[in-house]
Order: structure tokens, then sequence, then C-alpha cells
């Protein structure tokens, strides 16, 4: 399924007119349209506020090949702290952090509880150390 296919379904399934789409991201109501019947892809930040919208997750947004729409939406709240405070580039290693670990129960389930503890854990302990390291090797003035 490709991205314009997705915003459509999405958007339908939550019950919302493209306009009242575009007010929740804050784009045009012709940019919605533009998503939805050309080849255009939102920028990585529209694409986030589209998700948060749509009740998808990033990663069903950006990838054609993720077909499952709740497909890592769990460590998303986890990526934000991390793009709050650090930015970009902190977001993408807790985001690849969490889904490396994530392997680790590979063939078994885990609850809702117990996988946001453990991601939890994950993005404290990755913040610790980033807080650590700017106090330790902080630019020099």
């Amino acid at each position: 399924m490709t991205f314009s296919d997705k915003i459509k379904v999405s958007r339908e399934l939550c019950n919302l007119t493209q306009q009242q789409l575009a007010d929740k991201v804050g784009v045009s109501k012709r940019t919605i349209a533009a998503y939805e019947t050309t080849d255009a892809k939102a920028r990585s930040s529209t694409m986030r506020k589209l998700a948060v919208a749509l009740n998808v997750s990033y990663d069903y947004l950006a990838n054609d090949d993720v077909t499952d729409p709740k497909q890592g939406i769990e460590k998303t709240s986890h990526i934000e702290l991390a793009r709050s405070q650090y930015g970009t580039k902190a977001a993408n290693e807790v985001d690849e952090l969490l889904e490396r670990n994530a392997a680790l129960f590979a063939g078994g389930e885990l609850s809702e509880e117990a996988k946001d503890a453990f991601f939890t854990a994950v993005t404290r302990a990755y913040l610790e150390c980033k807080e650590q390291a700017k106090k330790t090797y902080g630019r020099k003035k």
C-alpha cells in the first residue's frame, strides 16, 4: 500500500474529511488532497503529525512495506521524548535502540505494560547517558 492509499484509508477510517485532517495537522486541504491523489509525500515532521491525527504509526506512513497501521506505535512517545530533548539524531538513535532490543523478545509475547516498562527503561538509560556525556564532554567556550 502506498503513502497515498494509507492516508486516504486511514482518514476515512477516522471519519475525517480532508479539511478536518488538514486542520488537525496544520496544512491546507489542498495538501491533504495531494497526498491522497499524487506521489507527494509529507515531510517527516508533517508525517509525524499525520500519524498522530490518524492514530497510526509513523513507520506505517513512512514505509510502503509496513502493512500494520499500529506497527511501532508503542515506541512513539519514547522517540518523541528524545526528539524534544536532543533533536532528530537522538530520536533516530532511540528508535534504533528500541527496535534492536525488541528482538530480545522474538518468539514471545509481552503485555503492553511490560513493553512500555522496557521501552521506558531503555529510553531513560539513553537520555541519562546523553546528559552525562553532555556534562562530561560539553562544548568548551
